[in-house]
């Protein structure tokens, strides 16, 4: 069976005979005009070395290199060569803590590296990792929002991973059940895949409901993993406003401190039928969260081509016919002048 994968390109073909029109009218004033210099044969004779025949079988030999070159747009496909490759992968939702308290730095763990850093560092190598799986985004804080659709677009994830940070949510506090929920309605219908919903927080839960949304996420067989970032010992939180500089003061005039909230981490990956891990080093915490994921069911999808392409063939065609439309001189080459492969 023959066919032409994508025939609209075959109309660009009326390219070829409309350059075919022009030229015959091309050719045909130019013979009047001739004949205006004085007879035809005696005006040959003045130019010996002018071809009557190379400039037309030059323009026809690019005409059809020209209508080769469209045919190969078209994709032309003959005979069956059926190849199967089998896909497996699972579909993750990562939801990222972007509240101020994100921003504080736990020297006795983190050296120089805030919470937020230490993040986007782990979430960025865990994207590496993917093959065929899928991803997406999620940003939250006292609110919770879709940052990138599940894709398996790595490259566009990793951009977006990098606007990361409180200014993309005014609503500031941290409510993890939003994140929970924003995060469960992100998947696909696909059955059989595993779906993981990945919630990297220090755990400051200021809303509640985040143990009830946990579980709703699993029943609906979305497994949640909890990454602890930060130290259960506390540190203060820099002053969201770089101007003003020092850390940020409450309602009392008391400096504020973010500590870890491990308990709640534990919780939600227990009802989330997950895991908790707690990011003291991020290697570590990057092999613990893989081996975790590869439990997950993968899903298996086969990919079928059940028609032989056929535009290199055509592609070599044009290629000669090119080649030969280079090597025809427009005149009569005088060292061949005796070979005289176009006389009439």
């Amino acid at each position: 069976m023959f066919r032409f994968e994508d025939p609209k390109y075959l109309y660009l073909l009326v390219i070829v005979v409309v350059l075919a029109v022009i030229r015959f009218l091309t050719y045909r004033n130019q013979k009047k005009r001739l004949r205006k210099f004085g007879d035809p044969e005696l005006v040959a004779q003045l130019m010996p070395l002018v071809s009557r025949w190379r400039p037309g079988v030059k323009f026809w030999l690019l005409e059809g290199a020209l209508a080769l070159l469209i045919v190969m747009l078209a994709r032309p496909q003959f005979g069956k060569a059926i190849s199967q490759q089998t896909k497996a992968g699972i579909e993750t939702i990562i939801a990222i803590d972007v509240s101020n308290s994100m921003m504080a730095v736990d020297k006795a763990t983190d050296g120089n590296l805030s919470r937020m850093d230490r993040a986007k560092m782990i979430v960025g190598k865990l994207i590496d990792q993917f093959n065929n799986d899928r991803v997406g985004l999620v940003a939250f804080a006292g609110d919770a929002f879709i940052q990138l659709p599940i894709t398996s677009d790595f490259v566009s994830a990793k951009m977006f991973l990098n606007n990361f940070s409180p200014a993309l949510i005014r609503n500031q506090g941290t409510d993890l059940a939003k994140a929970i929920r924003t995060a469960s309605f992100c998947f696909t219908q696909r059955e059989h895949v595993g779906k993981a919903i990945i919630l990297i927080t220090d755990g400051e839960d200021h809303e509640g409901e985040a143990v009830d949304a946990a579980k709703e996420a699993r029943e609906a067989g979305r497994n949640i993993y909890v990454l602890g970032i930060g130290s259960p010992k506390g540190t203060l939180v820099p002053n969201p406003d770089p101007r003003q500089g020092g850390y940020m003061i409450d309602n009392t005039g008391q400096q504020v401190m973010s500590a870890l909230n491990e308990q709640m981490c534990r919780e939600i990956a227990q009802a989330g039928g997950g895991a908790y891990i707690h990011v003291e080093n991020n290697a570590t915490a990057q092999k613990q969260l893989q081996d975790a994921l590869d439990k997950l069911e993968k899903a298996e999808s086969t990919v079928y081509s059940d028609f032989d392409e056929q535009f290199q063939a055509v592609g070599l065609l044009a290629l000669l016919l090119l080649i030969i439309e280079i090597c025809i001189l427009d005149r009569r080459n005088p060292t061949l002048k005796k070979l005289k492969l176009f006389k009439r």
